[in-house]
């Protein structure tokens, strides 16, 4: 793909293609933070299930860490776009002492943590997640700076299982 095409809007059958397999669900949860790769997540899930008689509900899910004073506003910002869209939200925080190391890793596991208990609560399979490009490349030279081997040497996985829940990449 060239860096033109990757600027092009995607067309309603790409949408199609990249949801395909998820129309049967009873409901998704869309992990929106806010940022530009979230936002077009629901954005594209909103296209998506506004072209279709029946599929599954949308339930987009905001973490707040609490971690910086503007985190609280983006979750308003976010929640309000889903309401437009017509997508139901919810905000949940992340509360409790936060570790002094580790924090990345330690906001992560806690980010999926909620993630996962508000899928089930939905009785949703599936959580969707947003990446960049930049985000898998990160990911490997993460991976190579901690010293991985060949084998480790990879970007994230598409699908992983976190509490009893698929989340996909």
């Amino acid at each position: 793909m060239s860096a033109a095409d990757a600027r092009k809007p995607l067309t309603l059958t790409e949408t199609k293609s990249l949801f395909a397999g998820l129309a049967g669900h009873s409901a998704l949860v869309l992990a929106v933070s806010g940022g530009p790769d979230s936002t077009a997540l629901l954005y594209l899930a909103s296209r998506w299930r506004a072209q279709m008689k029946t599929g599954p509900r949308l339930i987009a899910v905001t973490i707040d860490h609490g971690l910086r004073p503007q985190s609280a506003a983006e979750a308003r910002a976010v929640s309000g776009l889903a309401r437009k869209l017509g997508i139901a939200h919810r905000t949940l925080r992340w509360t409790g002492a936060k570790p002094k190391t580790g924090l990345q890793d330690a906001a992560r596991q806690a980010r999926y943590a909620l993630l996962a208990r508000e899928a089930a609560r939905h009785h949703a399979r599936d959580v969707l997640t947003a990446h960049t490009l930049d985000d898998q490349a990160e990911t490997v030279l993460l991976r190579l700076a901690r010293g991985s081997g060949l084998a480790g040497l990879a970007a994230m996985a598409r699908e992983s299982e976190w509490g009893g829940v698929t989340i996909v990449r």
